[in-house]
């Protein structure tokens, strides 16, 4: 008699499937990203990132409700400000946009998670994420203007600090300034595998934030490169960070895979505006079963070794959920 696995077994109905099934989404999983600018009643709908909206304050109150209403645990604050400088000093202003959207989150909502993305792209004349000096970013000088500024949203109320510039040592002097100002509570959430990547173009419509000159390639990774993110990865370990960031997700699962194998901190995937925005592309054009496509990418990256993923499907994420999932 022909002798073979029946693998099959264990699939013959939905109970039985989810019986054995290996990975799980959750609301906790998701940390949901919003976009907030000065004014009254704005809600600007960004046009190649359908669904997501760049918001005053106002309408900022709303949308963070919903989400909590919808079990979603975590938001990530992304700031527009109306002037910006050579130095980016909206960033680390204590009245800066991002510092009243943390403490209007936290007012009405003092159990939400709130992560300030601390960079200066959106706030400099010229879009790079330190200062500028004969056309050459300057890293060193960068770290102090970037410590300015996560010591100004910890002072705002954030909950974590996601440091997103990919300056060397910015964990370090990041750690060090918030441990001198008092917080040595607030934890660092170190974008530190961020690689230069064609998937961010969509971002950069929603924050305002692409270089006026060249690009990031001499900070951000190489795609090409595995190795070296190990290398980053362990750096910001040492130097004091409590969550380590693999950016873009999907086509970095395998890099996502590494750092959840040889570190022992939480690791966070951040599925970007570009994967976000192809998925809402075919879906709209009807090419795609949107539901189903989502939830199958998100499951990927916690399969691949995420704890949590910074998604702009986080509040439909939440609704499917509720209705059953995968």
């Amino acid at each position: 008699m022909l002798q073979f696995q029946r693998h099959r077994r264990l699939r013959q109905s939905a109970n039985m499937r989810a019986l054995v099934r290996e990975t799980y989404l959750h609301k906790e999983d998701f940390i949901y990203p919003v976009f907030v600018l000065d004014g009254e009643n704005v809600k600007n709908e960004v046009p190649s990132m359908p669904g997501v909206y760049q918001m005053s304050l106002d309408v900022l109150k709303e949308d963070i409700a919903e989400a909590v209403a919808l079990g979603i645990k975590s938001v990530i604050v992304f700031g527009l400000p109306a002037e910006k400088d050579e130095v980016g000093s909206e960033a680390f202003c204590e009245h800066g946009i991002v510092q009243k959207a943390i403490h209007q989150i936290k007012g009405a909502h003092p159990e939400l998670v709130v992560v300030a993305d601390t960079c200066l792209c959106q706030y400099t004349s010229h879009g790079h994420c330190g200062t500028i000096e004969n056309g050459i970013i300057q890293n060193d000088e960068s770290l102090t203007l970037l410590a300015k500024t996560a010591v100004s949203q910890a002072k705002a109320g954030a909950d974590i600090i996601a440091p997103s510039n990919m300056m060397d040592g910015f964990v370090s002097a990041i750690r060090g300034a918030l441990d001198e100002a008092g917080f040595s509570h607030v934890p660092v959430m170190s974008y530190a595998v961020k690689y230069s990547s064609a998937f961010y173009g969509p971002f950069r419509d929603a924050a305002k934030g692409a270089p006026q000159f060249g690009d990031r390639k001499t900070y951000q990774m190489d795609p090409a490169n595995r190795i070296e993110a190990m290398r980053e990865a362990e750096s910001d370990v040492v130097e004091g960070a409590d969550f380590l960031m693999v950016k873009p997700a999907l086509s970095y699962l395998d890099i996502i895979r590494d750092v959840k194998n040889n570190f022992s901190v939480p690791v966070v995937a951040y599925n970007v505006s570009g994967e976000y925005s192809m998925i809402k592309a075919a879906a709209q054009n009807g090419w795609i079963n949107e539901k189903d496509m989502v939830l199958e990418m998100l499951t990927s990256m916690k399969r691949a070794g995420a704890d949590l993923i910074i998604t702009y499907h986080a509040k439909d994420a939440a609704r499917w959920l509720d209705e059953g999932g995968l």
